[in-house]
């Protein structure tokens, strides 16, 4: 059984811990499926591993009661019509036996986003402050971007000074 776990740590100007969001799971979806059946397919289909991780507003209306809606394995987008994408080379991807890295290829990865100060570059046209409230690792089937997990969670307002550190786990 596939399955995916994230931790969201608010470092402030200092590198102190401002707010951890503990250890929560995500939602694998149905393209992450048909994103490994590519890999191991190989034949007519052309599979790209983790290419991004993609950071979103949601819907504002997630912050009134009751709450975000839980994510669902039929997410094939962000809400977020113009999310920011961390780029495979800003990203940490590493294979682990346990806790500890290793080299050699295992069932579990983990990979670390670090959203430095100013990092996205929100307020824009389509954002009026820098609030996260989804997100989502990426790769590419056939061409196209496809979703590998999603997560809807409580907003984690941005100030333009802190650092946001996401590591996600992915246990296959």
């Amino acid at each position: 059984m596939i399955a995916g776990y994230y931790r969201d740590v608010l470092l402030d100007p200092g590198g102190g811990v401002a707010w951890d969001g503990g250890v929560r799971r995500n939602v694998i979806v149905a393209d992450c499926r048909r994103l490994l059946t590519g890999f191991l397919h190989g034949a007519g289909t052309t599979a790209g591993g983790i290419t991004g991780l993609q950071v979103g507003k949601g819907d504002p209306a997630w912050d009134r009661p009751p709450g975000p809606p839980p994510a669902t394995a039929g997410q094939a987008a962000l809400v977020d019509r113009h999310p920011f994408t961390v780029p495979r080379a800003s990203l940490r991807v590493d294979y682990l036996t346990g806790s500890t890295v290793t080299s050699a290829p295992t069932n579990r990865l983990q990979i670390v986003a670090t959203l430095g100060p100013g990092v996205p570059a929100w307020p824009d046209a389509d954002h009026t402050d820098a609030t996260l409230r989804e997100f989502g690792l990426v790769g590419v089937l056939d061409g196209a971007t496809v979703l590998i997990d999603y997560v809807i969670h409580p907003a984690i307002p941005r100030d333009p000074a802190s650092t946001l550190q996401r590591t996600v786990w992915l246990v296959l």
